[in-house]
């Protein structure tokens, strides 16, 4: 198996719902860490968001492993950024069978 090249830094954030003092909430994303990956793409496509087009590309973004219940660890719902991208995980696999590397699927959103 050839071994991945984590090449770019990437910054894993949490959701965080924060009070908006009416009874509702206001989301927020809270910084869980900085982790080297390699970024890889998958697909892309053109879709409608109301009365916007948006390009959506999916990636493949491979991190090293952590145990489950770190906070450096990957989770669906959570978001990669770098830089003013933002990369939406949709699903984290383990990408070997021995766990030193995640296969984290995502998507980034941008309107055209």
């Amino acid at each position: 198996m050839k071994l991945p090249r984590l090449n770019r830094q990437l910054i894993l954030e949490t959701p965080v719902r924060v009070s908006d003092g009416a009874g509702g909430y206001a989301q927020s994303w809270t910084v869980l860490g900085v982790l080297w990956a390699q970024v890889l793409p998958r697909t892309g496509r053109e879709a409608a968001a109301g009365p916007v087009a948006v390009s959506r590309v999916s990636y493949r973004i491979i991190v090293r492993g952590a145990p489950e219940g770190h906070p450096e660890r990957p989770a669906a719902e959570q978001r990669f950024r770098d830089g003013a991208r933002v990369f939406r995980i949709t699903a984290v696999a383990e990408h070997d069978p021995e766990g030193r590397y995640l296969t984290c699927f995502a998507d980034e959103e941008v309107a055209t």
